[in-house]
């Protein structure tokens, strides 16, 4: 019985731990003493009888089997006994550890000790509350204060959303359009006048003034002055203007200011000034676009190599720029720039004015500015390389087939002759050293009215009209004679000036009248989209022969 318990595994301590019976309470002792009573199988008096009867053939067995029966009972029994006191040890060992639980776990005490904490965390939490309370204060307040200062600019560098506004285009105006071209002008008039200054001090158009303008840059550069000078003189200028703008009188400039008529502005114009207003500004609009497209597309080109040679030097003094200025000191490259930009404008400008042959040779700026194409030019020059490799081929075919061609080019002249096998000086019986100028070498396609012919064949006639040295020549489009040409020496000219064809029509006109001492009234070239530029150079060549014959006869 003890080896099984000992065999057992209690919840509490081991066996040889465990205390006495006699020191277990009085309900364990008396659990544990209580006698089981044995109850013993009371046999009937047949069974008796069958036992005390000798004569029975299974006595003996009968009894061994009895007893044997009575063993394996008390067996049981006191094995069931032994479980019992098993289990009773087992409660008694749970009642002893609860209890030693509840004496070290007080209830009691821990919940103070939780009522405790909680009041402890509520005290936090409002202490905690109250700091937010005064930090968010004072966090609203600087919030407050920064924002009324710098929320403006704040607000300027927040990222919105581009709008795409369309601006309203204002409808075309002849009063707007008067109005914004002496905008422009009066605009343009202080850098213009600045630009003729510069340009006087160049040409030394008052010597005293450009000697001392001279003496004090090179003093300036010389003495690491210019900057100084120049921002002085910065200064100087808008505290002049400062004056004017007060009501002051001060007027200095090198070239002598000519005050323009100040036209009053009519309130109505007729369909014909409009027309010519329209006219005069789009000109103007074509020449100063024409000016800026050729200055871009030069210093495109001279970035782009289309001029190797003119771009190579422009490469090398890059490349001679970077090692100076890698070896030597900027003080000194400073002062050999100034010198030479002082030295450049006032004297070496002043002599390559003067002397154009000198310009053209030996000033470098002014070469490679010259030299360089625009895009017209670069297209016009392909054409001529294209037309010069075609040329050979055409006229072997020419050759080749016999037949005469209605096209052929001039050697010099550079115009197309679609109507005229023989050359300029040939359609027009001239000396072969008449040729015509660079200004109309393709001519001036127009109308010659002839007022002193009655037929309609003669009165007008359609074709191109030349201006060589000495003639005014006009070449008829009609296939014919050379009849139909006419031929003007200028110097028989006794006037020329514009015409204007139909008066009902809007503008100065588009005629040249040409009178001649030959003709009784004189001679219409109308409908002349460039009269203006075709006049000029009339004009000029016209004023040249006359003066160069009154300068031999004199």
């Amino acid at each position: 019985m003890l080896r099984r318990l000992d065999k057992i595994r209690f919840r509490g301590q081991k066996r040889e731990e465990f205390p006495d019976l006699a020191e277990s309470p009085n309900a364990s002792d008396t659990e544990c003493g209580d006698e089981i009573p044995l109850k013993i199988p009371r046999t009937s008096g047949r069974d008796n009888e069958e036992l005390k009867d000798p004569a029975g053939s299974g006595t003996i067995i009968m009894a061994s089997g009895v007893s044997e029966f009575n063993r394996t009972e008390s067996d049981r029994l006191n094995e069931v006994k032994g479980h019992l006191e098993i289990a009773l040890l087992e409660k008694h060992f749970l009642q002893e550890e609860l209890r030693k639980l509840r004496e070290e776990t007080n209830i009691d005490t821990l919940k103070q000790e939780l009522e405790k904490e909680r009041q402890k965390r509520i005290e936090l939490e409002h202490k905690i509350t109250e700091v937010a309370k005064t930090r968010q204060t004072v966090c609203s307040r600087v919030q407050k204060w920064f924002y009324d200062r710098f929320g403006e600019y704040i607000e300027d560098f927040r990222f919105q959303p581009e709008e795409s506004t369309v601006e309203t285009e204002e409808p075309l105006s002849a009063r707007r359009l008067t109005e914004n071209m002496r905008r422009l002008k009066r605009g343009a008039k202080p850098v213009t006048t600045f630009v003729k200054n510069l340009s006087a001090l160049s040409d030394w158009h008052s010597v005293y003034t450009s000697a001392i303008a001279f003496i004090i840059y090179m003093n300036a550069v010389w003495h690491g002055w210019a900057i100084p000078m120049f921002l002085f003189l910065a200064i100087l200028r808008l505290s002049l203007n400062f004056l004017i703008a007060r009501g002051w009188r001060i007027q200095w400039s090198i070239v002598p200011q000519v005050s323009e008529a100040i036209e009053p502005p009519k309130e109505e114009l007729t369909v014909s000034e409009k027309f010519q207003l329209v006219l005069d500004v789009a000109q103007k609009a074509q020449n100063l676009f024409g000016k800026m497209a050729d200055i871009l597309e030069k210093i495109k080109n001279l970035f782009m190599w289309v001029q190797p040679e003119i771009t190579q030097k422009l490469y090398i003094c890059l490349w001679a720029a970077f090692i100076a200025s890698c070896f030597f000191p900027y003080k000194l490259i400073g002062l050999c720039m100034g010198l030479y930009a002082g030295i450049k404008f006032f004297l070496i400008d002043f002599v390559f004015k003067r002397c154009p042959r000198l310009r053209n040779k030996y000033d470098t700026p002014y070469i490679i500015w010259t030299n360089l194409p625009t895009d017209p030019q670069l297209k016009d020059r392909t054409n001529a390389t294209v037309s010069r490799r075609i040329q050979p081929v055409s006229s072997r075919s020419n050759v080749a087939s016999g037949a005469p061609q209605g096209v052929s080019r001039e050697d010099e002249g550079g115009r197309f002759h679609s109507t005229k096998k023989n050359s300029f000086h040939e359609v027009f019986s001239l000396a072969e050293t008449e040729r015509p100028l660079p200004a109309c070498d393709t001519g001036w396609r127009c109308c010659l009215i002839n007022r002193d012919k009655k037929m309609p064949t003669d009165y007008i006639r359609n074709g191109i009209l030349y201006v060589t040295e000495n003639y005014l020549c006009f070449e008829s489009s009609k296939s014919g004679s050379s009849k139909r040409n006419k031929v003007i020496k200028l110097m028989e000219i006794t006037d020329i000036q514009k015409y204007k064809v139909l008066s009902v029509l809007p503008g100065s006109g588009m005629g040249i009248a040409v009178s001649t001492p030959s003709t009784q009234k004189p001679l219409i070239f109308g409908a002349m989209v460039h009269r203006d530029e075709a006049f000029e150079t009339i004009f000029t060549q016209y004023t040249k022969i006359t003066t160069g014959v009154t300068n031999t006869d004199t």
